[in-house]
């Protein structure tokens, strides 16, 4: 959480990054779903480039809803990364489900940033009328949250033992984390 320019998006591509070192450990190896919600092509174009050279492409998948696509696809676009982190996270590489024979894999999903999520689920919202609430988002906006958050998870080992870690980031104006989304998100 923090406001623009304060290095959100370096420190959750550092973290793809490290996870190179587990790439070679079948029971540590981590799939990275980095998912940029309203993002300026060009910004996109050099996180891809630092994970190119980096080596970190291998184990990444990258979902893009840019700043130029409409509302609904901005909206949608966490879901699709989780779908593809919950994937992993049950099946593993070989697509097969987990089992305590057939251990799962562990996945990481980066969601860059949720409150631009917020700001195209509000303009849904007002244009199907739906009642504004505080900040004009929608009264529901804390759960679509909570419930794309909630689906991060830790399996038992029965299951195959795969997790899935979220890791979102909000930016906030003028360093107020008292405002409506990162509240929430904190939450």
């Amino acid at each position: 959480i923090g406001d623009r320019q304060t290095g959100k998006t370096a420190v959750a591509i550092d973290a793809i990054i490290n996870q190179k070192v587990f790439e070679n450990d079948p029971s540590r190896r981590m799939h990275c779903i980095y998912v940029a919600i309203g993002q300026k092509q060009s910004t996109v174009a050099q996180v891809v480039e630092k994970l190119k050279q980096a080596g970190a492409m291998a184990y990444t998948t990258i979902v893009v809803s840019g700043a130029s696509d409409p509302a609904p696809m901005q909206f949608l676009a966490p879901y699709t990364g989780v779908t593809i982190g919950e994937y992993f996270r049950d099946y593993g590489v070989n697509g097969e489900k987990g089992s305590a024979t057939n251990p799962a894999q562990h996945a990481l999903c980066i969601y860059d940033d949720l409150s631009k999520q917020a700001v195209a689920y509000r303009q849904l919202s007002l244009l199907l009328r739906r009642p504004p609430g505080r900040e004009a988002y929608p009264g529901d906006v804390f759960y679509v949250h909570s419930r794309l958050l909630e689906r991060a998870a830790k399996m038992s080992d029965k299951e195959g033992a795969g997790s899935l870690t979220a890791l979102p980031i909000i930016e906030t104006q003028g360093g107020d984390v008292s405002a409506y989304i990162p509240t929430n998100v904190i939450s």
